[in-house]
């Protein structure tokens, strides 16, 4: 490193190194020097940055599956109290209410609605596992060749046959 008196590109002769290291040993132990004890940052801090999220109140931060996944159980409880909630008010009220029949009248639109649920899901899985379709589309002379290899191995040293028929 050159010192400021000294001009860009001019090293240091061996004497000059070592009256350099002499000095800065020396300003390095002498108790009048400043030591930086602590240092604080003034600038304000950035409002977006790198930092992580912060956790907020509320519902705890999920990914969006797992959040429509919750939201679909919240509502799914929510008609499946209001049914069973009506059906005891039903039973209670008539006093001579057949808790089958209720218990069916009253079950019937939820095995419906799940049967569409797994209806609608198995759709999905079906047409996501679909071969995508391709079209392709030529023009001149084509030639399709078909040709079919068959290999035979046997031995303990592995002897591979190829043939190729056309």
């Amino acid at each position: 490193m050159n010192h400021p008196d000294r001009p860009a590109g001019r090293a240091l002769s061996e004497a000059e190194a070592e009256a350099e290291g002499a000095r800065l040993i020396a300003e390095w132990y002498s108790h009048n020097a400043p030591v930086a004890t602590f240092y604080k940052d003034v600038s304000p801090a950035p409002a977006v940055g790198t930092a992580p999220p912060e956790t907020q109140p509320g519902r705890a931060p999920m990914s969006q599956g797992a959040t429509d996944a919750s939201v679909l159980m919240l509502a799914g409880a929510g008609s499946v109290s209001m049914v069973s909630v009506s059906a005891g008010i039903l039973m209670y009220l008539s006093q001579y209410a057949d808790p089958v029949v209720c218990g069916i009248v009253l079950g019937a639109p939820t095995v419906v609605v799940l049967a569409l649920c797994r209806l609608v899901r198995r759709a999905k899985e079906v047409v996501q596992a679909a071969p995508p379709v391709i079209h392709q589309h030529y023009e001149g002379t084509v030639i399709q060749d078909n040709t079919e290899i068959t290999t035979h191995t046997r031995g303990v040293i592995a002897r591979t046959d190829n043939r190729f028929d056309r």
